[in-house]
């Protein structure tokens, strides 16, 4: 199980990890994917097809599992039958034109939507209805935004916006902490959350995996007791309290009162 299951009661085994688009709108230097080696042309697939395809991928994504003593056949059986689907493996979600679309397929086949979106595109987020909408804010200020994350245009205006949306849904603001780059200026960041307002807030800290480690160092990975210091400044210039952690996943979950 991973944190979202200690977080939100999510059965990590029956989620799928998902993404309907491989092409993205920031060229951010924590992200693990390789933009470098960018897929020019894409054929989208229909919803209807996603859907369809929903238990075959899982149960290949799935192969191997079956027989590791780790894994009880009743567990195994339920990944089988997913329920819940995360649309955030890779790329931009909002750049798929028919993502409002596939969000309500799923939700009317009995799947819990979970959307993860850097919010360079708020105007497709208002159409979507996912069960919890995640935008990430990954610097304070835009002149930090601008040198983390790379937007192909200058996008914190849009990001603004869609931060804006947060406190009318289920929802969770994702702060990536890269050590070095934007583990400053907490009252920046508490004042961005305060305006959004969403339900939660996950500190998590960046993990020097994947194509990271061709634009970062290792030192910019910061352990879990500096994530947790950042996260309770946060939660002092914000009003949001710390709700729970995991040490593992180098994450802090900060929470509003209701």
């Amino acid at each position: 199980m991973c944190y979202k299951h200690q977080f939100y009661g999510i059965e990590s085994h029956r989620c799928v990890q998902m993404t309907p688009t491989l092409r993205c709108t920031q060229r951010c230097l924590f992200c693990w994917r390789s933009f470098e080696h960018q897929i020019d042309e894409e054929e989208e697939c229909s919803p209807e097809e996603m859907l369809r395809l929903i238990p075959e991928l899982q149960k290949r994504a799935l192969s191997g599992y079956k027989v590791s003593p780790h894994v009880s056949s009743e567990r195994f059986q339920e990944a089988l039958y997913p329920r819940h689907v995360a649309i955030s493996l890779s790329g931009e979600p909002t750049l798929y034109t028919q993502l409002p679309l596939l969000i309500d397929l799923l939700r009317d086949n009995g799947f819990t939507t979970f959307l993860v979106s850097n919010g360079t595109r708020p105007e497709v987020l208002q159409k979507c209805h996912p069960f919890q909408l995640y935008v990430s804010l990954c610097a304070p200020n835009e002149e930090v935004y601008l040198r983390l994350c790379r937007p192909m245009e200058d996008s914190w205006d849009a990001v603004q916006e869609s931060l804006l949306q947060l406190g009318k849904k289920r929802s969770a603001i994702r702060i990536t902490l890269v050590q070095g780059w934007n583990d400053q200026n907490p009252a920046q960041y508490g004042k961005l959350i305060q305006e959004a307002g969403p339900w939660f807030v996950e500190v998590k800290g960046y993990m020097y995996l994947g194509y990271s480690r061709k634009r970062l160092r290792r030192e910019n990975m910061p352990e879990f007791h500096h994530v947790y210091a950042f996260a309770r400044e946060i939660a002092a210039c914000s009003g949001y309290k710390i709700r729970d952690q995991n040490a593992v996943s180098r994450v802090v979950l900060l929470g509003r009162d209701k």
